[in-house]
């Protein structure tokens, strides 16, 4: 089974970049404008095990709220940020994300800076095909949110 990155971008153009990347890096990609529709994605597909999302969108919530409410119900699941505008300062980023500003180059997904596998993992699908690191849930069976705290 081919591993599954949700791509979230609210601007089509935007989003076409990292979804050809993540395509051509051989994962099997999921598109979502917004966080109900990611959210919506994640729920149906058991094989996505990274979420790569813009921090401003329109919806019921951002970016950097989707990305708690992910931690926090898939916790197995990877996520990096990206955004145009400020970084979010290191304690607003749910516990193991990696942060992209925009414009950004695809090809440093797959190269984490030193000392930081966390985004590296993620392109290269080490960390993706591997054990959840969560030992209440199976990424096929999400966990409800309280689970893992």
């Amino acid at each position: 089974m081919r591993v599954g990155v949700l791509v979230v971008e609210d601007e089509f153009l935007l989003r076409m970049d990292p979804v050809e990347f993540m395509r051509d890096a051989g994962f099997r990609v999921y598109e979502a404008s917004d966080a109900d529709e990611a959210i919506a994605l994640l729920e149906e597909h058991s094989d996505i095990r990274a979420v790569f999302t813009d921090i401003h969108m329109p919806g019921s919530m951002d970016g950097l709220r989707l990305a708690h409410y992910v931690r926090g119900r898939w916790p197995p699941v990877k996520l990096i940020v990206t955004s145009g505008q400020a970084k979010p300062r290191d304690e607003d980023l749910p516990a193991d994300c990696g942060y992209f500003g925009k414009p950004y180059q695809l090809s440093k997904v797959t190269d984490p800076p030193a000392g930081d596998d966390r985004v590296g993992q993620v392109a290269s699908g080490r960390a993706l095909t591997g054990s959840t690191g969560c030992g209440c849930a199976g990424r096929d069976r999400p966990a409800p949110p309280s689970a893992c705290r």
